[in-house]
């Protein structure tokens, strides 16, 4: 390691030959090979890392896997070395060499006493900004992960609402319809009827199609009317509870007629209160099936979105991705909000870390739907091009002035309301598209829209970045 290799260095521009020279004699080279590991996460920091040549892969332990969370490749990058400022400090990731390198290593305690001897009082804000730092991003993350709990949750709980309040009608319904179900084939046997005749009722029956959902309800009401009477003409009591469901499955005073020659008396009455419950029971288990089964798709939702069950970096369908976000989200897309999917069906899947994209398609939705202030167009695109796969969160809200797009990535830089969140969450999208996956995060402001433009990396486009970069 020569004088003038750490004289080059950007990092050592303010320290004096001197202390550069005291710097290196407190401090070794070492040369290091791909794979090869320097320092292990979770262990004390008791060493300062320089970079000096070559590059390394910093690795964190998420679940059962490594992620690389970034890359040290130019010289004068550092790691560790946080005991010089505080004696419980520990790596916090495993640095690993990508490529042949070298690097200075300089024992902690050496850096704390060069420090203290030349710079005393920025040790002393070093000290307390460490201090600071540390407690603010406590709280505020930890106020931030319960925000966005909390307003999930809640979302989430609404969403579920629904169909079971549907199911719980649905079934409680259903009590009473089984009941006039086997009160009517109680009646029918009563009136001993032959089989051949249930066998023709039952036939009758079958023949019954469901209906449209978008039926004429005035055609009901008439055909409702016109079974009314023709129930009355034919000694049936009930008739305005036998005609409403008649009319309602698309049946007319013929088919009436063909069950009159079946049956007649009291065997019609319970005949077709037989007919109706059937068709009422099927309806209401229809209900519930429908309503189970959203309840179901949330629960798939929740678990694609929160991904709990597949590795960290894995091949992933974005769109996939999208939609369970924009289904935790369905209650703030409620109302006046309009989305316009635009889904490109040549988008391959990419490798990537799925859970921490769809934390991004959160932050960027919450914001469009915001800025339109629950009234407009979302739109949810997604392309590809040469070198990589885009996604555009676009809203027709006021649109984003050029001091705010300045800012607009900035740490813990917000334009909402105290109260009413805890900042745009785009300084933590640019991070995970930016340095996780390789990607680009940009604003675009157009006449009629605001877009978020994402662009992830291809497969091949990264690889090709990658070698490029040895």
């Amino acid at each position: 390691m020569g004088f003038e290799d750490l004289r080059a260095i950007a990092l050592f521009d303010g320290l004096n030959d001197g202390q550069l020279r005291e710097l290196m004699t407190g401090g070794e080279e070492l040369r290091f090979n791909p794979r090869e590991e320097l320092f292990r996460e979770a262990q004390p920091a008791d060493d300062w890392w320089v970079l000096l040549e070559g590059a390394i892969s910093l690795v964190r332990r998420v679940g059962h896997e490594e992620t690389v969370l970034t890359v040290m490749d130019s010289p004068g990058q550092w790691a560790g070395g946080f005991r010089a400022w505080d004696a419980h400090g520990v790596y916090l990731a495993t640095g690993r060499g990508a490529v042949r390198g070298r690097v200075l290593r300089v024992p902690a305690e050496f850096l704390r006493d060069r420090a203290n001897a030349w710079f005393p009082f920025g040790v002393h804000l070093i000290l307390g900004l460490i201090l600071s730092v540390r407690n603010i991003e406590a709280v505020a993350r930890q106020r931030e992960a319960l925000v966005a709990l909390g307003t999930l949750a809640a979302g989430l709980a609404h969403e579920m609402n629904n169909p079971a309040s549907a199911a719980t009608r649905s079934v409680d319904a259903l009590e009473g319809t089984c009941e006039a179900l086997l009160s009517s084939l109680g009646r029918l046997a009563e009136c001993s009827i032959s089989a051949a005749q249930f066998v023709a009722l039952d036939k009758l029956r079958r023949e019954i199609e469901p209906q449209s959902p978008d039926i004429d309800p005035l055609a009901v009401a008439d055909r409702e009317d016109a079974l009314s009477d023709w129930l009355v003409e034919h000694g049936v009591k009930e008739d305005w509870l036998i005609a409403p469901p008649l009319a309602a499955a698309g049946l007319d005073t013929t088919w009436c007629d063909r069950v009159a020659a079946v049956l007649n008396g009291a065997a019609l009455e319970a005949g077709l209160e037989w007919v109706t419950s059937s068709l009422s029971t099927v309806s209401l288990l229809s209900e519930v099936k429908d309503s189970t089964r959203r309840i179901s798709d949330l629960v798939a939702a929740v678990k694609s979105y929160s991904q709990l069950d597949r590795a960290s970096v894995q091949r992933m369908d974005l769109t996939e991705g999208l939609e369970s976000t924009l289904v935790m989200l369905g209650h703030k897309l409620k109302g006046g909000v309009t989305v316009v999917r635009d889904y490109s069906n040549d988008v391959p899947p990419i490798e990537a870390i799925a859970g921490e994209l769809n934390q991004v398609w959160t932050n960027l939705i919450d914001n469009a739907v915001d800025a339109m202030g629950g009234t407009g167009t979302l739109r949810v695109s997604t392309s590809v091009n040469e070198t990589s796969v885009v996604v555009e969160i676009g809203d027709t809200g006021p649109g984003m002035p050029q001091e705010v797009q300045a800012r607009a990535f900035e740490p813990f830089y917000t334009t909402k309301d105290v109260g009413k969140g805890t900042g745009l969450g785009l300084d933590i999208s640019r991070r995970i598209i930016v340095e996780r996956h390789g990607g680009e995060i940009r604003i675009h402001q157009r006449p009629d829209e605001t877009v978020v433009r994402v662009s992830l990396p291809l497969p091949q486009a990264r690889q090709a970045g990658s070698a490029r970069g040895r």
